[in-house]
């Protein structure tokens, strides 16, 4: 079984800390964690509601071990695997060519491995929004991502896997994945068009993910992707925090309908994942707080556990930006 587990490294429990399968670090962190430092990615966003840093544990149900796999350092327990990589973009000749570079390790790590099939990525892109060479970089790194699925034959439209872009003040591209040895389901939202199927107006390479992933293994879990205040393309209510984090939950709502359809049972709850808020403005936080506790319940575990952190969002215009996960009760 797998769990997700926001806290402090300082509290993770000494019997969690030998199934940690990686550690994903936010905020101004001084120490290191109990996990070796490999698998310890550093990401600069500030945690909006926090002062002390806060730490993203992926834990497994059985000890993890590490292994390098054609170059990447990952950690598994047999049934689950969680890595990294990072890349300068200047030494990869541009943003393109660093996605491509990156992903290719990636696929080459995972097959290499018992599990090839990967459920999500955390796509961390420097300066996400700025334009370059005529072309939007998030664009730019929406090509190198695709080239790098189709050139590795994997699911580039279809039954691609669950993915964010969220954009960093950083110099290097940094990309987390967590895969399975067994091949999750897919899922997308009837209220959008999926990410690959865009119109050509949003970039010469359509963005590669699902709106979700639900991997079925012991209890089912659900991976939703960053999800915004789009309905069918287009982004919604501009310079609206409050609505556009309202129009977010109708998405997120939906995601948790089909999983639960595809489940044949209610398994799923939206105030029983686990939440990650990227916020553009921190002057919106207050009001995306308080759209984020009426649509979860204000004292349930959700609203209390959530993690606010400003980052860019893929569209200069969207304004709040949401992921959860959540396992099946």
């Amino acid at each position: 079984m797998l769990r997700r587990l926001f806290a402090h490294s300082a509290h993770l429990e000494r019997a969690d800390a030998a199934c940690v399968l990686g550690t994903v670090c936010f905020g101004a962190v001084t120490e290191r964690s109990q996990q070796d430092p490999r698998l310890e990615l550093r990401i600069p966003l500030d945690l909006l509601d926090n002062e002390r840093p806060c730490a993203d544990f992926w834990l497994g149900a059985a000890p993890a071990r590490v292994e390098r796999i054609a170059g990447v350092d990952v950690a598994t327990d047999g049934e689950l695997l969680f890595g990294w990589v990072q890349i300068d973009e200047r030494a990869a000749g541009g943003l393109r060519e660093a996605a491509r570079q990156a992903y290719a390790a990636i696929f080459g790590a995972l097959d290499g491995s018992q599990c090839v099939h990967p459920l999500r990525f955390w796509n961390y892109v420097p300066r996400i929004n700025q334009p370059q060479d005529g072309l939007e970089r998030y664009r730019h790194f929406n090509i190198g991502r695709q080239e790098a699925f189709l050139a590795a034959q994997r699911a580039a439209f279809a039954g691609a896997p669950a993915a964010c872009a969220i954009g960093t003040e950083a110099d290097k591209l940094a990309i987390s994945f967590l895969a399975a040895k067994d091949a999750p389901t897919s899922i997308e939202n009837p209220r959008q068009i999926s990410a690959y199927h865009y119109p050509s107006e949003y970039g010469p390479r359509t963005p590669t993910f699902s709106r979700a992933t639900l991997a079925r293994k012991s209890r089912p879990t659900l991976f939703i992707s960053g999800t915004a205040s789009i309905v069918g393309h287009s982004s919604l209510h501009p310079g609206d925090p409050t609505a556009q984090t309202a129009e977010t939950f109708v998405n997120l709502r939906t995601l948790v309908e089909s999983a639960n359809t595809k489940l044949a049972r209610s398994a799923l709850a939206l105030e029983r994942l686990v939440y990650t808020v990227y916020v553009r403005h921190a002057a919106d936080l207050a009001l995306i707080r308080k759209q984020f506790a009426l649509e979860v319940g204000e004292h349930s575990a959700a609203a209390l556990n959530a993690t606010f952190l400003r980052g860019d969002i893929c569209r200069a215009e969207l304004l709040v930006e949401i992921e959860a996960t959540g396992t099946a009760a």
